[in-house]
């Protein structure tokens, strides 16, 4: 795969626009060739393990089976929508998407980057490097590709008081985005509804693992950040 990608043009010049791209996939590859460990390994033995993420991986066992949440009904269709085959094991481990996790497991993952990158006496990355992906690396005047723009609030514009870190989306600015938060919080949601943020000047961590695709998601996002907030005391 990244052979391949290596042979195409880029779509925007570096540094001038924010588009989803297949970055993280490409930078998986870099991990496997520096450690001599393929990514599913590497991220077991390295990040899951350590972390006590006993349910998190590619691909479910089938002990497990049975617990695998199916996609919601899209009103508007009154269907399922296409939902990925996560019950065997994947011949391409991707970076950016296919793992397959519980709110607790993930839960802990968001504590140990609140924590500074560890959790539970377990070490995974320094405070400087979360201090790094959390903070906002687009340049100003960068432009959104229109992926970018059909984001909505999640979208990384000044317009929205947002940026884009290392993985996720940094607030960097109050009163800018319709949605409430904080000042230095960071979050990310997967396409198929899940959704996490952490916001360090609450100490909190929220993750929520409704199987709802993105677009239909939106309400769900907004109605679980008002409620949250709403009912934060000082």
């Amino acid at each position: 795969m990244i052979t391949k990608l290596a042979r195409l043009p880029l779509q925007y010049e570096p540094g001038t626009t924010w588009d989803y791209s297949m970055s993280i996939d490409v930078l998986v590859r870099i991990v496997e060739v520096v450690s001599g460990t393929p990514m599913d390994r590497f991220a077991t033995e390295r990040i899951f393990k350590p972390l006590r993420m006993v349910d998190t991986n590619y691909w479910v066992e089938p002990a497990k089976h049975g617990r695998i949440a199916e996609a919601q009904i899209i009103s508007a269709t009154g269907k399922r929508p296409p939902f990925p085959a996560i019950t065997n094991e994947p011949r391409w481990i991707q970076g950016g998407a296919g793992l397959a996790s519980t709110a607790a497991d993930y839960a802990r993952f968001c504590q140990m980057l609140l924590n500074g990158g560890t959790l539970d006496g377990a070490r995974i990355v320094s405070p400087a490097t979360v201090d790094a992906m959390r903070a906002d690396h687009l340049v100003p005047g960068t432009a959104l590709s229109p992926v970018g723009l059909g984001l909505g609030a999640m979208a990384p514009s000044v317009e929205n008081g947002q940026g884009f870190g290392l993985g996720f989306l940094v607030r960097t600015s109050e009163g800018s985005n319709k949605l409430p938060g904080s000042v230095g919080e960071y979050s990310w949601a997967g396409i198929y509804g899940t959704y996490f943020w952490i916001d360090p000047k609450e100490r909190m961590v929220v993750v929520l693992m409704a199987q709802v695709p993105t677009v239909p998601g939106r309400e769900l996002r907004s109605l679980l950040r008002n409620q949250v907030y709403q009912a934060l005391k000082r």
